[in-house]
């Protein structure tokens, strides 16, 4: 059965891999050969063209540059976000501010949550026809979107005092776990810390892939499905939550023609369309790239003056996608995980004009992989060894960009982007040395530090049309809830009782009884002596 012809357009327009297999020397300049082209090579090929070059070894030998990344850390430039007189607080007119609250690749480990960035645009004006009343304690951005939310990101978000309330756009690249984990922690947290609104969240279409066993069918695996068989799972939590106001009155519901959006924004589920428990997935079509003007927008708002536009990409199976984001002049590339191909290219080329900030991911090469998963510092042999480079080798080939692949492509961009940022990586001392020798053969012109850097959790970059400044934010570890700002006008909880305001009105007010059975529980006061057995107050 012939592919159908979107499809095959797609794939035609996908990179050409290219990679030596040589079974203990992938290293860091290993796969380093990828060239662009029509249609995809199995990464077993040879190539026979002009020889890839021999990989460079760049093995770990001194145990403290695994436990660092200096780069980040000797920043000069600090951001408190908690602090509100720092004045890096509040955008300035016509910014773009990109913030790594996750950075990692799977398994999630101490110093990095896995892969969200988080992209505010301001500054922020109040407009009572289109947007939420004023909040002061998160009003000072015009708009705000979460790209993917892989696991532990929310720590990051919550130090970063990022409020839920900023947080209800998600757009994923694809639906892999270390990309949307922590969704579940948006979504059911979120009306209780200040979200009163809905989880609007933008992903990919269906990949239409067959099932390879019998009996044959194709699985609705799209970001609908998705967020319909979520709500269903998480109905026990969210409802147990629900004496908690959730919604307020007035809430300006978007629609396609004032965001822009491919469809109408309807919830799954039976929650309003106005409340905090409403999910309402926004599905893309990933086989979209713009060969037909308009084809692959994702979000345009007037009212804030951002558009968002998606790709295809090669990552694990399709459907998975990368975003263009533009405002007011600035733009912003965000991948998500790929192959080398060349729709991150042509994006990134921009018809000319190139963009600004390119956040790409980057893989360690298999065998580089296979040392740290092992634990050591040095190429080994033997069976254990021989599978966990194969296993490394057979990752790389279905998902990822290793160092050199990551190089090639960037030479391909032209204009170069002010600033590229790798990320999606075990960034250490040891990791980025190793890669910036493979990028430098293939960008001899990469300046490290300036127009190239490696992500890392709370890295945060102001860009704005005269700089683009990079920032470490300082955080508390040990930090409660960000600020919140509480609607006047909230809606009476889904369970209620009757109780009395402070000017002595009858009001709704939240049951926290409605819920569960009391019978076992210890009470305040011994019903047979009236004694306290402990006060009602907490203390």
């Amino acid at each position: 059965m012939s592919e159908p012809k979107e499809d095959k357009e797609a794939t035609e327009a996908t990179a050409k891999g290219c990679s030596r297999r040589e079974a203990l020397r992938l290293s860091a300049l290993a796969l380093g050969g990828l060239a662009l082209g029509r249609g995809v090579v199995r990464a077993d090929q040879q190539c026979t063209g002009a020889a890839c070059p021999e990989p460079t070894k760049c093995y770990p030998d001194k145990i403290d540059d695994t436990q660092t990344y200096s780069y980040f850390n000797n920043l000069p430039n600090k951001y408190y976000p908690n602090d509100p007189t720092d004045p890096n607080i509040a955008l300035q007119d016509g910014e773009m501010r990109i913030t790594f609250l996750g950075s990692m690749v799977p398994p999630v480990r101490r110093a990095q949550a896995e892969m969200s960035i988080f992209v505010e645009v301001g500054p922020w004006v109040y407009d009572p026809k289109h947007m939420d009343p004023p909040d002061p304690t998160y009003g000072h951005a015009a708009d705000s979107f979460v790209f993917d939310c892989g696991s532990g990101v929310c720590g990051n978000y919550g130090a970063m005092n990022i409020q839920y309330s900023r947080m209800n756009k998600i757009f994923l690249t694809h639906l892999h776990a270390d990309h949307m984990s922590d969704l579940t922690h948006i979504y059911c947290f979120g009306p209780g810390g200040g979200r009163y609104s809905p989880l609007y969240v933008w992903g990919p279409s269906p990949s239409g892939v067959k099932n390879p066993k019998a009996p044959p069918k194709t699985y609705d695996d799209g970001t609908k499905a998705m967020c319909q068989h979520l709500r269903e799972a998480l109905r026990w939590c969210t409802e147990s939550f629900a004496f908690q106001a959730s919604a307020y009155e007035g809430y300006p519901k978007p629609s396609k023609k004032s965001w822009g959006l491919p469809c109408e924004p309807v919830p799954v589920g039976d929650d309003p369309a106005d409340d905090g428990y409403a999910l309402v997935p926004i599905e893309l079509n990933w086989k979209k790239y713009g060969k037909k003007e308009g084809d692959n927008v994702a979000y345009d708002n007037p009212d804030t003056g951002v558009k968002i536009t998606h790709f295809p990409v090669i990552h694990c199976r399709k459907g998975s996608i990368g975003y263009k984001l533009e405002y007011k002049g600035l733009s912003m590339i965000f991948t998500g995980d790929t192959k080398p191909e060349v729709m991150s290219v042509n994006s990134a080329i921009n018809g000319g004009n190139g963009v600004d900030v390119f956040i790409h991911e980057m893989g360690l090469p298999p065998e580089l992989w296979a040392m740290k998963n092992l634990h050591l510092d040095q190429p080994a042999s033997g069976p254990q060894w021989d599978a966990t480079v194969n296993e490394m080798t057979t990752v790389i080939n279905s998902s990822h960009s290793p160092f050199g692949a990551f190089g090639y492509l960037i030479s391909q961009v032209n204009p170069k982007p002010r600033l590229t940022v790798a990320t999606h990586f075990q960034s250490a001392d040891d990791t980025v040395a190793c890669a910036k020798n493979s990028i430098l053969y293939h960008w001899p012109d990469m300046q490290w530090g300036q127009n190239f850097i490696v992500s890392f959790d709370l890295m945060v970059l102001k860009v704005t049309q005269a700089a683009i400044t990079q920032f470490q934010a300082n955080v508390p570890a040990f930090g409660f809830s960000p600020l919140i700002s509480v609607p006047a006008n909230l809606k009476a909880p889904k369970y209620w009782t009757w109780g009395v305001d402070s000017n002595g009105n009858k009001v709704k007010v939240g049951d926290p009884y409605a819920q569960i059975d009391r019978s076992t529980q210890i009470p305040e006061c011994d019903p047979v002596t009236h004694d306290c057995n402990y006060r009602d107050d907490g203390y």
